[in-house]
């Protein structure tokens, strides 16, 4: 009976040493694949890519955009954060900086589509998904407006979309948003629904009577009752057949 309990209390003692042994493994296994991404923002893409390869992580560089903060070169922005626990082979997406705005956007409108891309890639700057609307009174594949306008600063990115003159048969595949503000709602909501631009229900909020004035200051112009004071998408963005604008009015 003595032996039995010894080779009962041996048999337990393999057993629980194995148990410890297989969660031991399974808490390598698991947690020996992960990492933490380190903080990115400052470095250069060299550096952040030597960085992250020596962690097993893969670096992407998804976008650019111009800072007058962070040095050309440097890293912007990340994802995703420092300090965040993701596994090896983890793609760490990043934003590096292209400087000060150093380009002057120029002026395409009324090139054709061809000229309007040629010029802007000459210049540095990156061409945009195109938008098509039929327009009877210019000459087909000719630029009609451009997003960022001519001579823009201050620009984020270095890339302009270009709204494009298409045969007046052809269905139009998006638009650039018209400057709205100022227009009342039913001015500015058959301007959209003209061109077939979905419109949601509008928003209106109650806008306080502007001052009279004093001393050397000029009176301020009311806003008139009905009036578009905001406005989603903003003056200048594309806008697909399947978006939606929304509206804010003053009551």
């Amino acid at each position: 009976m003595r032996n039995f309990f010894r080779i009962l209390s041996l048999l337990v003692l393999l057993l629980a040493i194995a148990l410890l042994s297989a969660i031991t493994t399974m808490h390598f296994a698991i947690h020996g694949a992960e990492v933490q991404v380190p903080a990115l923002k400052g470095m250069t893409v060299a550096q952040a890519r030597s960085e992250t390869a020596g962690l097993r992580l893969n670096l992407i560089v998804d976008n650019r955009y111009y800072s007058g903060e962070v040095a050309a070169g440097h890293i912007l922005t990340q994802s995703p954060d420092p300090g965040t626990i993701v596994r090896h082979g983890w793609r760490v997406r990043v934003a590096e900086s292209l400087g000060p705005q150093q380009v002057q956007v120029p002026n395409t409108v009324g090139m054709s589509e061809q000229a309007a891309e040629l010029t802007l890639r000459r210049a540095g700057i990156d061409v945009g998904q195109p938008a098509y609307l039929p327009e009877p009174d210019a000459t087909a594949a000719t630029v009609l407006a451009q997003d960022p306008p001519a001579h823009a600063e201050d620009i984020a990115q270095p890339t302009v979309s270009l709204l494009i003159a298409a045969p007046s048969d052809q269905q139009p595949d998006g638009w650039v948003m018209p400057d709205l503000v100022g227009m009342l709602a039913p001015a500015a909501e058959s301007t959209l629904i003209r061109v077939g631009i979905k419109v949601a229900p509008l928003t209106y909020v109650d806008v306080p009577v502007a001052p009279v004035g004093s001393g050397n200051s000029l009176p301020q112009a009311p806003v008139k009752p009905g009036a578009v004071i905001a406005q989603s998408p903003v003056a200048g963005a594309r806008v697909e057949q399947a978006d939606t604008v929304h509206l804010t009015v003053a009551r």
